[in-house]
């Protein structure tokens, strides 16, 4: 297997280290999105005391010349405390901490899709808009081939591998149920994990969550993942096609209901919002994946449970569809819908945000609307299940 020099090391060595007690002192590690948006950095500074609330944490800077996000000339970046969580990898008291990057004139960075995110949920709020999101991801070797496949060839197509059980149907299991514990321990309010259909590609489930709550935990889901495949020595990616043929892709599938939706008779709300999402394919389309559907093109091709990334389309229980109203919820005749064309590596701020100018705000057009700066948009600062 093709796993990194660094998961060789003698963990027993680093444990006798990490057992060392730390007085008053608390490691809080400082996590943001990087230029590309889609990269995680971090960094790790030292308190004089547990935080008790994301308050209780300083703004720090970092050199954004080194992160595509600023010139070398004028390279500081503001990074501002926005969600606090347990720290899985050093145990309390030690904390995670999710910050948004602001530029020196303490604008939103390029890649700082919670800012305006951030806008649109407050103006929602009365909607109550809750989501779940579905991240897909591929356990790769250090050489960028899956982890488990044959190092000159193929496994066996699919069809045994989706929820499989067995040596021969599934790899990397003790990632995922590493990667799950840790989320829980953190307080990510992650809901549920399982092997997706493509051999060494899993899913793991974040939410209900409500508004900007979203993004913020499942970027942490997504950071402590990482993490946990660092210590293991593989790569996880969210590639949205990492594998050309007839392999299923990466999503991250989005559910998604309101106040108007969940009540009783709900069902027409839901009817109401997929008309008002099929006028604007285009528009959520281009916000879908980082690239403007550069990288979305390559998965959906309706094939592989997939719609065609020009034509609109939803149906109930119907995967290949671009919305689907799961079975139970076409039964109970309320509930939410699921919105299945986001790529794994969508930015979640910009996916939730999407949803809620088209099916909550009213939003017409190919184009965002701007509100503006809202007073009080970023109270939602919290710590973990806030």
């Amino acid at each position: 297997m093709s796993v990194s020099h660094s998961s060789r090391l003698n963990k027993s060595v680093r444990d006798q280290y990490m057992k060392l007690p730390q007085g008053k002192y608390v490691q809080a590690t400082y996590i943001w999105i990087d230029g590309s948006g889609e990269g995680l950095r971090c960094k790790t500074r030292t308190l004089d005391k547990e935080p008790k609330s994301i308050e209780d944490l300083p703004e720090w800077n970092f050199d954004g010349s080194s992160t595509n996000q600023a010139e070398g000339s004028n390279s500081d970046m503001f990074l501002i405390p926005i969600r606090m969580f347990r720290d899985p990898f050093t145990l309390d008291p030690n904390k995670l901490v999710l910050c948004e990057v602001l530029k020196y004139n303490r604008k939103p960075a390029e890649t700082n899709c919670r800012h305006t995110c951030a806008n649109v949920m407050d103006l929602a709020k009365d909607s109550h808009p809750w989501f779940g999101m579905e991240q897909e991801y591929t356990l790769l070797g250090i050489n960028g081939h899956p982890y488990g496949w044959p190092e000159n060839g193929f496994p066996g197509p699919q069809g045994p591998y989706y929820c499989g059980v067995g040596a021969d149907k599934v790899y990397g299991r003790d990632i995922v149920e590493s990667h799950y514990k840790a989320c829980l321990y953190a307080g990510v309010n992650i809901s549920g994990t399982n092997a997706e259909v493509m051999p060494s590609q899993w899913e793991f489930q974040v939410g209900p969550c409500e508004g900007i709550a979203m993004g913020d935990h499942l970027w942490m889901a997504r950071y402590i993942l990482h993490r946990v495949c660092e210590d293991f020595g593989v790569v996880a990616t969210l590639d949205p096609k990492p594998m050309t043929g007839n392999w299923n892709g990466a999503g991250c599938h989005t559910n998604c209901s309101t106040t108007e939706t969940r009540q009783p008779g709900g069902l027409k709300a839901i009817e109401a919002a997929i008309e008002k999402l099929s006028k604007r394919h285009d528009y959520h389309i281009r916000v879908y994946d980082p690239r403007g559907g550069q990288d979305n093109s390559r998965r959906l091709t309706g094939h592989h449970e997939t719609s065609h990334i020009t034509e609109f389309s939803a149906g109930v229980a119907n995967r290949g569809a671009s919305i689907r109203i799961p079975r139970q919820v076409g039964q109970d005749g309320c509930g939410y819908f699921e919105d299945r064309r986001p790529s794994a590596n969508c930015d979640p701020y910009a996916v939730t945000e999407a949803i809620v100018r088209t099916i909550v705000l009213n939003e017409t057009g190919q184009e965002p609307v701007d509100y503006g700066t809202l007073e009080g948009s970023r109270k939602d600062h919290g710590t973990a299940r806030d």
